[in-house]
């Protein structure tokens, strides 16, 4: 297996951004500022050559991509390689609802009302159990399910035949998946209680099987 480069951008503004409201599986579409937080990023990345380009398949991720790769003037990419893969935890019954009262709903059983409460006394993995739980048809996502899709997500980019030593590799992401790859491979350095940026970026070295956060939260 190759070693490389992986830049994770988390999507542009959207409106459910705006209202607060959780949004895994669901799409609300990107704002004006959403659109230029896209721009913006691809200005930044418009020198940076990449041999791939992934994201998840919804439309917020996807149109980020998309604008990323059109301002950029080294790589010869149309088009990134869409995956339900890399989508966002899916929060089942709480899709859309205002974040902080889902995760009230999710934590407050266990003395820990907010989602830095459950993230500081244990992990984001435990925050996606208790929001499971939680969800009277029981269709979140807990930790486990959910790392089952992801890990399905970086395999499909490790068998790429394409992509050699030294190469770089985008993918347009979410702030919870974000998040959780920080927590899984950031070996404690940086905070994950708060969801980074719109817009930022997020550089990791994947090594086969060993990944290791190099920078979070790029503005």
């Amino acid at each position: 297996m190759s070693k490389f480069n992986l830049y994770m951008v988390r999507h542009g503004q959207t409106y459910f951004n705006i209202y607060n409201k959780l949004q895994g599986w669901s799409n609300s579409p990107l704002t004006d500022k959403g659109i230029q937080n896209a721009a913006d990023t691809g200005e930044k990345l418009k020198n940076t050559k990449f041999v791939a380009a992934y994201c998840s398949d919804t439309t917020r991720a996807e149109q980020t991509a998309q604008k990323i790769l059109d301002e950029n003037d080294a790589s010869d990419i149309d088009s990134p390689i869409t995956s339900m893969f890399f989508r966002e935890e899916f929060y089942g019954y709480f899709e859309g609802n205002d974040m902080s009262q889902a995760w009230y709903l999710a934590g407050a059983p266990h003395g820990l009302p907010t989602f830095r409460d459950i993230v500081e006394k244990y992990s984001i993995g435990k925050a996606k159990d208790y929001l499971k739980d939680a969800d009277p048809f029981h269709q979140a996502e807990n930790n486990d399910e959910y790392w089952k899709r992801l890990d399905q997500g970086f395999d499909l980019i490790r068998s790429n035949k394409d992509i050699k030593d030294g190469d770089n590799v985008l993918l347009i992401s979410h702030g919870n998946t974000l998040l959780s790859i920080v927590e899984r491979y950031g070996n404690g350095k940086y905070d994950v209680t708060e969801r980074p940026a719109n817009g930022s970026l997020t550089k990791l070295e994947v090594d086969g099987d060993n990944i290791q956060v190099v920078s979070f939260n790029e503005q």
